[in-house]
């Protein structure tokens, strides 16, 4: 069987990679790049929707929300239904929500296609991963999981930047109208050259668990995403919506954690946290995640309101970095091939702490070209993290674990994004009040913007903080052994 495999394998790569590839990764790149292609359009959508801040929020919170619902149930439908039908109600969902953003003359309507994008976007992701882990060999799956870090991490960390490009000449409408060739295009090549990879078990759906499920990840996406909002205002965590919302969360959580390990065929396998090193990487993902999304929310937001650049610019300070980590990410993904996750991973964390914590300091008059040069180094950073951590993980799983380890990871990843942006901008906010609260003259221009450039450190403090408990994790990282896992993968 084993034999069969690695020449049907063998095939898939002669034949098919390239195509297979290339259409997964366009529309996993459009897909993501509209996760925060809106953040710098947030300000004149307010005007121009008549919306306040807490209204607005709802076009990334509403996004995150359908992510954290609807990715836990992929390993369950990944067991269900063909890659060829998964892919293609994806892009139809994607495209539908990007015609009707391209077209909304409302908040209302626009919001409705964000979740239309994220329905897309949510059934792609564990798609795309599952896919690279079957039609790869794990010596090359490095490589692979590169291509798709330069898609995970550049597309939304190039989100603000290619967004202020577009804004600085056209309206708003064609952040979307721009993306909607590419998913066409996408569309066209996975009909023509994907082929059904996936190995089709049909588990009992159980009702009850993707309840738990839904109520579980919902809710503590959706009680952070609020605080986070709410946060602006000052009310944020002691909100009774966001207290109800965690706590229902949690325990659904709870209760859903229990009744997985109970049961023999569970929606998601949480046996996966068994093996040391996925457990590891998985740790080391999430707070990748929050740091990367806390910053991607905190710095363009400064460049703006602490620091008077236009949204075109803000944009460009924040390209180089963006550019390079997406070149990078196929690099550091022949280094993981080479030579292991330990390195990469640690240097890595001790670079984006280092640049975090010289972010403490940042203020009205820092130079622009610092900026710039810190945010080269952050991304370089994350790029030496994220890619070797996911892969040595998910290379520690058996076959069978494949679509449930893909969907522990990408549920993590968007509830780690929820969580770390609600608290970096209720920690913000609280060393905003706090300032506020010290001067005799509150209401004074110099005052405010001293005030939001004291809750701008403390939120990089925070991200600080996480990076440095992520650099102590990585301690532990150790290369999983190809030899052993390359029989278990071909299995599959």
């Amino acid at each position: 069987m084993n034999q069969g495999s690695a020449e049907n394998q063998q095939e898939t790569k002669q034949y098919k990679v390239m195509p297979i590839l290339f259409a997964m990764l366009l529309s996993g790149f459009i897909g993501l790049f509209g996760e925060t292609a809106l953040n710098v359009a947030i300000t004149p959508l307010m005007g121009l929707l008549q919306v306040g801040p807490t209204t607005i929020q709802w076009l990334t919170t509403g996004y995150l929300l359908v992510m954290g619902i609807l990715v836990p149930v992929s390993g369950t439908l990944l067991q269900w239904f063909t890659t060829r039908q998964l892919f293609t109600t994806s892009l139809v969902f994607s495209i539908a929500g990007t015609i009707v953003a391209a077209m909304s003359p409302t908040f209302e309507v626009l919001m409705i296609a964000r979740l239309l994008q994220a329905v897309g976007t949510a059934l792609l992701l564990p798609l795309m991963f599952n896919t690279i882990l079957v039609i790869f060999p794990v010596e090359k799956r490095g490589s692979a999981m590169g291509l798709i870090g330069l898609v995970i991490m550049f597309a939304p960390a190039a989100g603000p930047a290619i967004s202020g490009l577009i804004l600085a000449s056209l309206s708003w409408h064609f952040i979307f109208w721009i993306s909607l060739p590419f998913f066409v295009i996408s569309l066209i090549f996975g009909l023509r050259f994907l082929p059904n990879i996936s190995k089709l078990t049909k588990p009992k759906i159980d009702v009850l668990s993707i309840i738990l499920s839904t109520l579980g990840f919902g809710g503590i996406v959706y009680g952070f995403s609020s605080a986070g909002g709410h946060g602006e205002s000052g009310s944020g965590w002691s909100s009774p919506i966001v207290i109800t919302t965690l706590a229902i969360g949690a325990i659904s959580l709870l209760l859903f954690s229990i009744r997985q390990l109970r049961m023999e065929q569970p929606m998601i396998d949480l046996r996966a946290f068994r093996y040391p090193m996925f457990t590891i990487g998985l740790v080391l993902v999430f707070i990748c995640m929050m740091v990367i999304l806390s910053s991607m929310l905190i710095l363009p937001m400064y460049l703006q309101q602490g620091m008077a650049l236009s949204a075109l610019t803000a944009g460009l300070v924040m390209l180089p970095g963006s550019l390079l980590n997406g070149f990078l990410s196929p690099v550091m993904g022949r280094l993981f091939d080479k030579f292991g996750p330990k390195w990469l991973v640690t240097i890595g964390l001790v670079v984006v702490a280092a640049v975090l914590f010289l972010y403490t300091s940042i203020h009205s008059t820092t130079p622009i070209a610092v900026i710039v040069t810190l945010h080269i180094f952050m991304m370089v950073g994350i790029s030496m993290i994220m890619m070797p951590a996911q892969t040595n993980g998910l290379n520690q799983l058996p076959s069978h674990f494949y679509p449930h380890g893909t969907a522990i990871m990408n549920t993590l990843q968007q509830v780690a994004g929820a969580i770390g942006t609600a608290l970096a901008v209720s920690i913000l906010s609280a060393g905003q009040s706090g300032y506020l609260s010290r001067v005799a003259d509150p209401a004074s221009t110099t005052n405010q913007l001293a005030a939001f450039t004291a809750g701008v450190q403390n939120a990089f403090v925070f991200a600080m903080v996480l990076a440095v408990v992520g650099l102590l994790c990585s301690l532990f990282i150790k290369r999983v052994r190809v030899g052993k896992q390359a029989g278990q993968g071909s299995a599959h």
